[in-house]
């Protein structure tokens, strides 16, 4: 079964927050930090992952993405604060060996 990731990336002072979906997270990520994807994580410097949910509904991790981008800057940094209280950034983790981070999962489209 495929996976799906909505994700929330910010850059090094935390000013900007990026969210985004993918259904291949680590190849996502090394796109993001390499530069190879023009607009706007590109031109704000916007790379490290701070949070991330994982589904198997590519309908639900849209829906999801679409509500997160709605969130006023307050609720998105409780959302990050709950699985990241210090921000550190995810991807390097894995990269560095493995992430003890637990993945949440995100909630069905129809609450």
């Amino acid at each position: 079964m495929r996976q799906y990731f909505v994700y929330i990336l910010t850059n090094l002072t935390r000013s900007t927050l990026y969210i985004g979906v993918t259904n291949d997270l680590m190849i996502r990520m090394e796109e993001h930090r390499s530069g190879k994807i023009e607009g706007f994580t590109k031109r704000y410097n916007v790379k490290y992952l701070v949070y991330f949910e994982e589904g198997d509904d590519i309908r639900e991790a849209i829906y999801r993405e679409k509500k997160l981008k709605k969130w006023n800057r307050a609720w998105k940094e409780r959302l990050i604060n709950e699985m990241n209280p210090e921000w550190k950034d995810l991807s390097r983790e894995w990269l560095n060996g493995g992430n003890d981070q637990p993945i949440q999962r995100f909630p069905p489209a129809r609450e």
